[in-house]
């Protein structure tokens, strides 16, 4: 492991042995100094994983220092010091790019901390760049973040599918990127200059869903008063999103296998046929293996969908990316509302750990987003999470009444519980849960299917 290079920069010679002393004690190689010229061209010389600066300084402000060493080197963290009457001096330098504040006096404890909370930051922002390079993606799907081992076999397959033109079939959860990935695939594929559309197959009638698709002529029912292209035209040499395949009545299953077997289809009320060249990626929340049982779905259609298959693991299944993720969040909604926020406390982020997460990734957003819009301080804390009811099913505030229960029904447990405390409001319901309110309907759609006899 290459060493990590601390740069101290503190007038008052005490403090400045202090924290050098104080750090020393762990894997950093420390250098000092006491004014901020001095320190300027230190950084000039060489490049610093983490400064530690004190706001005022002899000869040049902290601020003026802070800003130096960025325009150096963007990727050094800073994390500055500051006296109680200075403390609005600190807010602004987190807004020039310093990782966090401590206010004198402080801790070793404090000090060592808030020096592997910035480095632990700068890991994942390393972390995610190495990963968006790998899959030439644009900032806009920076989203895409972990460590875990399972979404990495994501990243590689994502990679190796892309330069194909096969079929894909993306399962997994509500909430858990799908439509990412997707848009990840046609990024770093061949036809990334070409059209991305999708479609949400089950937001649209099945009576309009073949028109949506395969477009229309003028005249071909009533209001068609005009040709229109649908959604395979409009992709064309490019990437078309089926999202919620299993949303889709067996009729048009069957128009749908003769496109992706001849590639070519009929517009409504059409006599040319129209050849297009469109890679499908499909998504669904559904078992399809279970629903072809149930003659709900296509065999061959799923066959023919199934050419290559990514799996999105739910959030529960990896937990060591939830501290990552909401520390992510946490960032991204603090700039978007121009809030300064910081951490998260030690109890908050036990209660990220525990939760189970039937929201998955999307949950854990809202959550971060919340939290960020009602707070006022720079730390989350339980209060500011709306998880707690969540994960009291029972008035004992245990979870001893969950033991022995399969997975499915302490969801079902949950959102009907959810929604009799909403009083049978879904849109409230399904924004406590973290999910959309078509999930929701859905979900209660199968309950119903199993014998509940609830509205």
């Amino acid at each position: 492991m290459d060493p990590i290079n601390l740069l101290v920069v503190e007038d008052d010679v005490l403090m400045r042995e202090f924290i050098a002393q104080t750090l020393s004690q762990g894997p950093y190689i420390v250098e000092t100094a006491s004014k901020g010229l001095e320190a300027q061209k230190m950084a000039e010389r060489k490049s610093y994983h983490l400064a530690v600066l004190d706001i005022k300084l002899p000869d040049l402000s902290g601020l003026d220092l802070l800003s130096h060493i960025k325009k150096l080197s963007p990727s050094t963290e800073v994390v500055m010091m500051t006296a109680y009457a200075t403390i609005e001096g600190a807010v602004q330098a987190v807004k020039m790019g310093a990782s966090n504040y401590l206010r004198k006096p402080f801790s070793a404890q404090e000090l060592e901390a808030a020096v592997e909370k910035a480095l632990d930051y700068q890991q994942l922002k390393e972390e995610n760049k190495r990963l968006r390079g790998q899959l030439n993606l644009q900032s806009g799907y920076g989203m895409m973040v972990g460590k875990d081992k399972k979404m990495q076999d994501v990243y590689k397959l994502i990679e190796l599918v892309a330069q194909s033109h096969s079929t894909v079939l993306i399962q997994g959860e509500s909430g858990t990127g799908k439509e990412l990935v997707v848009r990840a695939i046609h990024q770093v594929s061949p036809r990334r200059e070409k059209p991305f559309i999708s479609i949400n197959c089950a937001a649209v009638p099945d009576n309009l869903l073949e028109s949506e698709l395969f477009g229309h002529e003028k005249g071909a029912f009533t209001g068609a008063i005009s040709r229109r292209k649908g959604k395979f035209e409009l992709a064309d040499g490019g990437t078309l999103l089926l999202d919620e395949i299993g949303e889709m009545s067996l009729g048009l299953q069957a128009k749908l296998l003769r496109v992706l077997q001849e590639f070519e289809f009929y517009r409504v009320g059409g006599s040319e046929p129209i050849r297009v060249n469109v890679r499908v990626i499909a998504t669904t929340n559904q078992d399809l293996t279970q629903a072809i049982k149930e003659g709900k779905f296509r065999e061959d259609l799923f066959f023919r969908l199934n050419v290559v298959k990514i799996l999105l693991p739910p959030l529960r299944e990896r937990r060591n990316d939830i501290p990552l993720l909401a520390e992510y969040f946490l960032r991204k909604y603090g700039e978007l509302y121009h809030k300064e926020m910081f951490s998260i406390s030690k109890e908050a982020m036990e209660i990220l750990l525990k939760y189970d997460w039937p929201g998955n990734v999307r949950e854990l957003e809202n959550q971060m987003e919340r939290a960020v819009v009602l707070n006022s301080t720079p730390e989350v804390r339980p209060d500011h999470l709306s998880l707690q009811y969540n994960l009291r099913l029972d008035k004992t505030n245990s979870f001893s009444a969950l033991v022995g229960l399969s997975l499915r029904k302490v969801e079902k447990n949950l959102l009907l519980k959810t929604l009799e405390k909403e009083g049978g409001n879904r849109t409230r319901s399904a924004r406590v849960l973290g999910i959309t309110v078509r999930t929701l309907r859905n979900k209660l759609k199968e309950y119903r299917e199993e014998g509940w006899t609830g509205k």
